[in-house]
């Protein structure tokens, strides 16, 4: 791992590497942690998206159960996320380091004046010398609206910021092939991978490999180095540097700019277009998609969501930003663009979805 050529790096640290089995906070082991990070601080910018809130605020509260509403986690969160953020700031306060405490919700990455406004925030903290410590607002997050894991919030951050790097500390060293042997590298996420991948979790995390094989998408999609590594040993980074024990998921070759880069990576998509083979050919020949080309609509959305372009066997071809709201797109279904403004009534553009807001999946 060249950490020297890093310019910004996030750090997520899983449940269990920062809680221990009773529910308390691994003061030590988070030390070590925060001095390689004081370390890396001389030349590279570092964020850290921590889980950890409703175990602590279970201890808190001797609440023992693993299965609670949402509406009780809410407010488990609530009173974890106290003490979380003052565990960080003492532990960091040792080595004379400032922290901030960032809380972020599903809302706030996909929506793109949000997800900027993020950005600007992180920018100005990384000039008043300050780490921030980054975790999902499980306040007023909803099961429907939800990261329910901080695997992918911390790759939709890393995409955010334009990091160099992931590192996703874990119980893990990394993922394992069926033989039980560790892979040091991926360069695509095949259907192999995929498989690889298990669905079991720890006593306090609510993902498991499923969701960092997720976050691997998102941040090679970004052009960002992504890597699994063992969070239970003291100066994890330090060891990854000297032992280079982990698996490294490669980012693709990206000319994408920051906002098709956000395109891409998002999480969630408010519909689904159906286009015919006309229209595929002519967005694989980097063409804007047009009213005439389209078969069918799915869901209910409204101008600028985030859309999935499919083709005729509901595979999909591209992500992007719709022009029109589903509703009047329903009105324009296969009609040619001289047409639009006279069915609608007002005028508007002549793409469904123009190639500058679009990416090719």
């Amino acid at each position: 791992m060249q950490v020297n050529k890093f310019k910004k790096i996030v750090i997520k640290l899983g449940s269990s590497t920062v809680i221990d089995k009773k529910g308390k906070f691994k003061s030590a082991w988070v030390q070590s942690l925060i001095k390689d990070i004081k370390s890396l601080k001389k030349n590279i910018e570092v964020i850290v998206v921590s889980s950890g809130a409703i175990a602590l605020g279970q201890n808190f509260l001797k609440i023992k159960k693993k299965k609670i509403k949402i509406e009780m986690s809410q407010a488990i969160a609530a009173v974890g996320q106290i003490h979380l953020s003052e565990e960080f700031r003492k532990n960091f306060n040792k080595q004379k380091l400032k922290t901030a405490q960032i809380l972020v919700s599903l809302d706030d990455t996909e929506q793109r004046r949000r997800a900027l406004n993020i950005r600007r925030t992180f920018e100005n903290l990384f000039k008043i010398k300050a780490v921030p410590i980054v975790n999902e607002n499980d306040t007023t997050a909803t099961s429907e609206i939800k990261y329910g894991d901080n695997d992918r919030l911390a790759a939709r951050v890393a995409q955010i910021v334009n990091a160099d790097a992931l590192i996703l500390l874990s119980n893990v060293n990394g993922l394992y092939d069926n033989k039980k042997k560790l892979i040091k590298s991926v360069d695509t996420i095949s259907d192999e991978i995929l498989n690889l991948a298990n669905k079991d979790i720890s006593n306090y995390g609510s993902g498991g490999m499923i969701t960092k094989i997720e976050a691997a998408k998102i941040c090679m999609n970004a052009g960002c180095l992504m890597y699994i590594a063992n969070g239970n040993i003291k100066y994890p980074i330090t060891n990854m540097k000297k032992n280079k024990v982990y698996t490294c998921f490669k980012p693709k070759i990206s000319t994408l700019d920051a906002r098709k880069k956000w395109i891409v990576s998002s999480l969630i998509s408010s519909g689904k277009i159906q286009v015919d083979k006309g229209a595929e050919k002519a967005l694989k020949n980097g063409k804007s998609l047009l009213a005439i080309g389209i078969i069918k609509i799915d869901g209910s959305f409204s101008k600028g969501d985030n859309i999935l372009i499919l083709n005729e066997n509901n595979d999909e071809l591209a992500r992007g930003l719709s022009s029109f709201s589903s509703k009047e797109l329903i009105k324009i279904i296969g009609k040619r663009s001289k047409e639009i403004e006279k069915i609608l009534g007002y005028p508007s553009k002549s793409e469904v979805v123009h190639i500058d807001d679009m990416v090719r999946i």
